[in-house]
């Protein structure tokens, strides 16, 4: 049974940090490459990073410098290292597994605010 379940989320100030885990099992992840979406309300769901299986990486634009993506195939688990909030950032964060299928976790809530 595939699973994909995310954690590490909460209520963080603007200019705080977060670290979102996703614990993968059910399949090879290492086969797999990884990313994190988020969704806020009334928006469309959107890419924030991904990580390819050798460990390439590529950021949308309203992260880059502030997010950071990373696996670690030991774990089957892939981070997402999130410094400098701010309340546009605030949504629920998926994780994401694609290869010739492709898997989402539930998403854990991601909230920036004073």
């Amino acid at each position: 049974q595939v699973q994909l379940v995310e954690s590490g989320g909460g209520l963080v100030q603007p200019g705080g940090s977060l670290r979102l885990s996703c614990a993968a099992s059910g399949f090879t992840f290492s086969q797999y490459a990884m990313g994190w979406y988020r969704q806020a309300p009334g928006k469309q769901r959107e890419l924030v990073a991904v990580i390819t299986r050798v460990g390439f990486t590529n950021y949308a634009d309203s992260v880059k410098g502030r997010f950071t993506i990373y696996r670690n195939n030991a774990k089957n688990t892939v981070y997402l290292q999130m410094n400098s909030l701010k309340p546009e950032d605030t949504a629920v964060y998926y994780c994401n597994a694609n290869s010739i299928v492709e898997y989402w976790g539930q998403g854990t809530q991601v909230t920036v605010s004073s």
